[in-house]
């Protein structure tokens, strides 16, 4: 299970109750911060999400438009991916969808987009999942296992944005601790 191609399909599912996209730039900044199981993590400043993360090494950014042609408009997103000892690797997407059209339909779209990560390969497992609030923002806790490889993260909707926090690694080298803390270390500016 790769990232790119997990998420390609479920950024489109969630994507059904927007309308039309917009487009911004993806400036960062990194500083060291502290050490989590003999990491140094550092703090990530997106300007894009107007957010703060810690991550266990400097990301790698990934930023791209997907044509949705069915729905008529482009999908920008932006990806920072860092790894951790090479075992555990951490994500922070950014997608941006077109103008938002209503806050109810916020749980109904997490639960596209869990549902299309879980549609998009017939050996993925769902162990866990949770609506919950972060920051009066409807979020949802998932933990998916597809054979030996682990994928657990939060998606979290502020208007017309996802904010999906997630870790993808090998059963054997699953890290709650380092888990915890990079989705705890989630901030909205």
């Amino acid at each position: 299970m790769k990232f790119k191609e997990l998420l390609a399909v479920s950024l489109v599912t969630l994507a059904v109750p927007f309308a039309t996209a917009q487009a911004g730039d993806a400036p960062q900044k990194e500083i060291e911060i502290s050490k989590v199981n003999g990491a140094s993590w550092k703090e990530f400043h997106s300007v894009v999400g107007k957010c703060t993360l810690k991550f266990p090494s400097a990301p790698e950014h990934i930023s791209e438009k997907m044509s949705v042609p069915e729905e008529g408009y482009d999908l920008k997103y932006d990806a920072y991916i860092a790894s951790q000892d090479k075992k555990n690797v951490y994500m922070l997407l950014i997608a941006e969808y077109p103008e938002f059209v209503d806050q109810s339909l916020a749980q109904a779209s997490l639960e596209g987009f869990l549902n299309g990560i879980l549609a998009n390969n017939p050996g993925n497992q769902l162990l866990f999942a949770d609506m919950l609030l972060v920051d009066g923002k409807p979020a949802l806790d998932f933990f998916i296992r597809t054979g030996g490889v682990y994928f657990k993260g939060r998606a979290i909707m502020v208007k017309n944005q996802l904010f999906l926090m997630a870790m993808e690694c090998e059963v054997q080298s699953y890290d709650e601790g380092g888990y915890n803390y990079f989705v705890e270390s989630f901030k909205f500016n």
